[in-house]
């Protein structure tokens, strides 16, 4: 065994005496982008397997991820149980809630599909439901940064630092983009002025685990308040997943009719969060391929790139924007 895994094992029997005797075989859990480390620990006595989660503290949001957990847990989603919690190791230790995840069912037929995206968007609808007025300034403590226009505005200059300059080698002068310029503002300035409720922040495919027909989620810790059409955006405009025009308009509309709300105020508004949300998966995918060693997320960028453009034609007042990347891809 590793030095590394009889150490984490080591941490493991400090908080689980019982399980000081039962042999154990540890998994490497490999997870997207994260800079966590993730281990399943297979008990061979018959146990149930549990997830150590080892993070650090690079990220502010990782810290967030108990305390989000516990909020997420006390409104009735599904996440998972926290069996021990380590602050001063960064350890936390999980329910293993398995190896399948809502992407592994890309390949699979719309019909089997679909049952799947509607327990997830009803898992959303949960937190989606609680709004900005219900929670305490303790509360917000306990939650990531909101978003506002800064956000909205640090988000699109991530995009134009690493997918506009740095990708596609193209300076963004003020004389010549004025308009896509002016529509950024817009955009961000329209979506700040809008009531928010909590979100997930990362809501795609990879971050929702199937266990039988339900949807459970994993990867919240950057809950904050924000648009819920930003977390529709980030599963309906998922780049690693194949959604037609159709399926999108079927999910949506069955969102807005299990939340009760108007489907074309619904549309409008998630439009303009897919803008948002697509110009920084396209940032962090230039980001981390570019700069962080992660080449494989170059794969991401041509369907990214063609769900923006689809979405700067059908959303109001965004068209504009097409000239960051028109032609240029």
């Amino acid at each position: 065994m590793l030095p590394e895994h009889e150490a984490l094992l080591f941490f493991t029997h400090e908080q689980f005496p019982e399980l000081k005797d039962a042999a154990c075989e540890v998994e490497v859990i490999l997870k997207g982008a994260s800079d966590r480390h993730f281990y399943r620990l297979n008990w061979q006595d018959g146990r149930p397997p549990m997830v150590l989660m080892v993070y650090t503290l690079a990220r502010r949001d990782n810290p967030k991820f108990v305390p989000a957990t516990r909020r997420l847990a006390k409104i009735g989603a599904h996440v998972p149980q926290v069996f021990a919690f380590d602050e001063q190791r960064l350890c936390v230790w999980l329910e293993d809630l398995g190896r399948i995840d809502l992407h592994s069912f890309n390949d699979q037929p719309w019909s089997r599909r679909f049952p799947l995206y509607e327990a997830t968007l009803r898992e959303a609808a949960k937190f989606h439901g609680v709004g900005e007025k219900s929670l305490t300034q303790a509360d917000l403590d306990e939650l990531e940064p909101a978003f506002d226009e800064a956000l909205y505005e640090w988000e699109q200059n991530y995009f134009l630092d690493h997918f506009v300059r740095g990708y596609l080698g193209r300076d963004f002068p003020d004389s010549e983009y004025a308009a896509a310029h002016e529509t950024l503002k817009q955009l961000r300035r329209r979506l700040a002025k809008l009531p928010r409720c909590l979100v997930h922040r990362d809501f795609q495919s990879q971050n929702v685990l199937i266990r039988g027909e339900d949807a459970w989620l994993v990867d919240y810790q950057g809950l904050r308040l924000g648009r819920a059409e930003y977390d529709l955006a980030s599963l309906l405009y998922d780049p690693y997943v194949n959604l037609t025009r159709t399926e999108r308009f079927e999910l949506l509309s069955y969102y807005a009719t299990h939340r009760g709300l108007g489907l074309n105020d619904v549309r409008e508004v998630f439009y303009l969060c897919a803008a948002q949300r697509l110009m920084q998966a396209l940032g962090a995918y230039a980001n981390l391929s570019r700069n962080l060693g992660k080449p494989h997320y170059l794969q991401h960028i041509p369907a990214a790139v063609a769900n923006l453009n689809e979405v700067c034609q059908e959303g109001q007042g965004l068209h504009e924007l097409r000239a960051f990347f028109e032609g240029g891809f």
